[in-house]
């Protein structure tokens, strides 16, 4: 998996690349852990993402729950496969999904 980030004063978008799982989860909920400081705009770009597991919904479950105390996230690009386990997972009900 390979991140990339883009800030814009208090907006940040995390382009999320490859795959979203045990292995490469703590990788994007370490990043998070700091980059989320003054943020209050949160766009995950999951145009790159080909799959995600348990591990990744529990890190945007993490992510989500943050961003419900200092402002908005949303998801956007989300492909057809990863949209399939946010819907069986009752988390496209959670996310704000575009």
């Amino acid at each position: 998996m390979e991140i990339k980030k883009e800030q814009n004063g208090s907006a940040l978008t995390i382009h999320v690349i490859g795959r979203l799982d045990a292995g490469s989860a703590p990788d994007l909920s370490k990043e998070l852990t700091t980059a989320l400081d003054g943020v209050t705009d949160l766009t995950f770009d999951f145009a790159e993402l080909k799959y995600i597991a348990s591990a990744g919904l529990r890190v945007l479950l993490v992510a989500q729950k943050r961003m419900n105390k200092q402002g908005s996230m949303k998801l956007i690009h989300v492909s057809e496969a990863v949209m399939e386990v946010l819907d069986m997972t009752g988390f496209a009900s959670l996310m704000t999904i575009e």
